[in-house]
């Protein structure tokens, strides 16, 4: 589908209905289409105004978030938005910034790619050099469906980069397509890729790769500039819903970039509403979306930056489990087992499942190592109850955070001939693992380490 048909614009405002009022009855709203400046493959040439009429609130679709995994995950039974109350969300919330007259109509032949450096659920990502300005980029390739064409999700994220302007969030500077001349005249729709300011690292390639040592200054300056870019957000009322290290860019003079909003949307403040809980990765996911809550705000970024602060030290993700049940026990390990009074809305069937397991909160003895304040600031980040946690602008008050000044901070001693990836880690581990080749008849296994 080369155009964004009507089932995919009621989609895209569907996703934000509830966030911003609501209104005793549904009414009609104009949603001009026009106001995100994409090629015309993308939307319809004339960007005509289409009126729709928003009736009750909805659950957020599960298919626009993270895909289901195999392993069972006991599911707290989803309470349904009454029906008399309809809400509609009035959209370009905040204004647009300013761009340039040829915004959303480059085309992939003024770039140059020269290699990958990441590879996500939504596409490739490429290292690129603009021929125009001879600066490098990231091109972020958007795989388009047959049926479906360009994914919602992709144009959730241009739409709320495309309001976020933040020197701690990566810049979205274009987007473009690599579509051509079929037959000479009739003209294939091709790939669109998303134009992002480029930056040398990120988190995960840094942590991971062994080859930069942090002192404990250089660690409050990133992880306090990761919390000024998620305090932006958070105060635009935009969550995250997927922070983790790759996710967390680092360019060579130190300065860090929060990238990856393909799974971002605005929030309420003033009304509750059902969101899906097949969000944030794994290792980074807070107890209350592996028990199944849809109802959530910015507990869920903290409980992910809790995590990144304790990976900072232990230069690995602190929670490592395989499946949802698995990732709740690890969590519950450390962090204690919950009950109704640690949190009050640890209710039933959660109790009944759970009731067996008694584990103490060891947050404190599991991670001695790190020094004391960033230590009591990891305590409270990573409390079980979603209400308990702080604020991001609380965390930034905290003694270890309050005098750190990131711009007078000498920045780490990075690589500058080597760009540091998680998709460079992946490589760099599997050239160091055993490789397994199976024998003929007796299915004994010769084993050959990879040089």
């Amino acid at each position: 589908m080369e155009e964004l048909g009507e089932s995919s614009a009621m989609q895209l405002c569907g996703e934000e209905a509830s966030t911003t009022s609501v209104f005793s009855q549904p009414i009609n709203v104009e949603v001009d289409l026009g106001d995100i400046p994409l090629p015309d493959e993308v939307l319809n040439p004339e960007r005509e105004k289409i009126r729709l009429t928003f009736g009750a609130s909805k659950s957020e679709s599960p298919n626009d978030a993270l895909p289901q995994t195999s392993a069972p995950v006991l599911k707290k039974p989803a309470l349904p938005l009454p029906s008399c109350t309809p809400s509609i969300t009035i959209l370009n919330r905040h204004p647009l910034p300013k761009v340039d007259y040829d915004w959303g109509i480059g085309h992939f032949r003024n770039y140059k790619t020269e290699c990958i450096v990441g590879e996500g659920t939504y596409g490739k990502v490429y290292k690129a050099l603009c021929l125009k300005t001879k600066t490098y980029v990231a091109l972020k390739k958007i795989r388009r469906d047959d049926r479906d064409g360009f994914p919602i999700t992709a144009i959730r994220e241009i739409k709320i980069l495309r309001q976020l302007d933040h020197k701690n969030i990566v810049k979205l500077q274009n987007v473009i397509t690599d579509n051509y001349l079929k037959d000479g005249k009739n003209r294939d729709p091709g790939n669109f890729y998303l134009v992002f300011e480029y930056v040398d690292h990120d988190l995960c390639g840094l942590l991971e790769g062994g080859n930069v040592i942090f002192s404990d200054e250089q660690l409050a300056a990133i992880f306090k500039q990761l919390l000024l870019g998620l305090e932006y957000c958070h105060k635009l009322n935009f969550l995250h819903r997927d922070i983790k290290c790759p996710n967390i860019l680092v360019n060579k003079k130190g300065q860090v970039k929060l990238a990856d909003f393909g799974l971002s949307r605005l929030y309420s403040t003033e009304h509750e509403r059902l969101y899906t809980n097949r969000v944030v990765t794994l290792w980074y996911r807070p107890p209350e979306l592996l028990l199944g809550e849809e109802k959530y705000g910015p507990a869920i970024d903290i409980w992910s930056v809790g995590c990144i602060l304790g990976e900072l030290y232990l230069r690995t993700p602190i929670f490592r489990g395989n499946n949802e049940n698995e990732q709740l026990e690890l969590i519950y390990q450390t962090c204690g087992t919950p009950d109704t009074q640690n949190w009050s809305d640890f209710k039933e069937p959660w109790c009944t499942y759970f009731k067996k397991l008694s584990y103490s909160r060891k947050i404190r003895d599991r991670f001695s190592f790190i020094p004391p304040l960033p230590l009591d600031l990891l305590d409270k980040l990573l409390q079980l109850n979603p209400s308990k946690r702080p604020s991001v602008t609380f965390a930034l008050a905290h003694d270890w955070l309050e005098n750190v000044d990131p711009e007078k901070v000498p920045p780490p001693i990075l690589s500058t001939n080597q760009d540091c990836h998680e998709l460079w880690v992946k490589k760099q581990r599997q050239a160091h693992t055993k490789e397994i080749v199976p024998a003929s008849s007796d299915h004994s296994v010769r084993v050959k380490r990879s040089n």
